[in-house]
């Protein structure tokens, strides 16, 4: 592996692109690589074992196609599912993966009412109640699926009607009963505006995706596989790849 070689970021759809944010941001002469399985979207709705093996026949096709030194897994469903046979497969490969919030709004809120808005595969998986049982002593934790809030932002519409329509259904019951809701997809955070706007201004809204940029640094540092003579970005999909690339560089914005 050299220091100018890939650092791949994947997840279903567009969802990642959120974490690519905070990457980007934080390694600024890295070159990067963004796949969306947008032909398998979402994951949130499948077995555990289908993102498994969704999740490894995307990664064999990444490392075939390109040379890349760390694969960023940003998506927190992937995670749940895979992480641990990834890092089973490829030990020489640095692999990151995401998982909620819950430990910054554990110590930024002891004691606190926190939601974890998820979908129904992260909030099923065991990665997740071991993560919850670690930090929810003294704070109410309360698992939030979120059927049908992937498909509308994977179709752009993060910010239309029928979006905050769905985070009402949704989220109503909580208002005014929690004092910090984790992000616990990375797709979420492009429905962060509609979602205050149903919960009140009041409530923190935290994701995984900075704290992940951090470790993906620090793995790297010490790998001695820092970059600092690139910034390239290549964006690609298993399907739709013309409306996926717009998307993202919208969302990238």
């Amino acid at each position: 592996m050299k220091s100018q070689d890939y650092i791949a970021v994947f997840d279903s759809g567009v969802g990642g692109i959120s974490v690519l944010r905070h990457l980007r941001k934080l390694l600024p002469k890295e070159n990067f690589i963004y796949f969306g399985d947008c032909a398998n979207a979402p994951y949130g709705s499948r077995t555990t074992q289908e993102v498994r093996a969704l999740t490894l026949a995307a990664t064999e096709k990444l490392l075939r196609q390109y040379p890349i030194k760390a694969l960023v897994v940003a998506c927190n469903t992937a995670t749940s599912a895979a992480i641990r046979d990834l890092r089973a497969e490829y030990p020489n490969l640095i692999v990151i993966g995401i998982e909620p919030a819950l430990k910054l709004a554990a110590d930024t809120f002891p004691g606190g009412r926190i939601g974890v808005m998820a979908t129904e595969v992260t909030l099923r998986e065991e990665k997740f109640d071991a993560l919850m049982h670690r930090f929810n002593n003294g704070c109410t934790v309360t698992k939030i699926p979120a059927p049908g809030l992937v498909e509308l932002i994977e179709a752009g519409q993060a910010a239309s009607v029928e979006a905050e329509t769905l985070l009402r259904q949704i989220l109503v019951p909580y208002a005014g009963k929690l004092d910090a809701l984790v992000l616990g997809c990375t797709h979420y955070p492009f429905a962060a505006k509609a979602i205050l706007r149903v919960l009140g201004e009041d409530v923190a809204l935290l994701d995984g995706g900075e704290g992940t940029a951090r470790q993906t640094r620090r793995l790297l540092r010490e790998a001695a596989l820092l970059n600092e003579d690139g910034g390239d970005l290549l964006l690609t999909a298993s399907d739709h790849e013309e409306n996926f690339a717009a998307l993202a560089e919208q969302l990238l914005r």
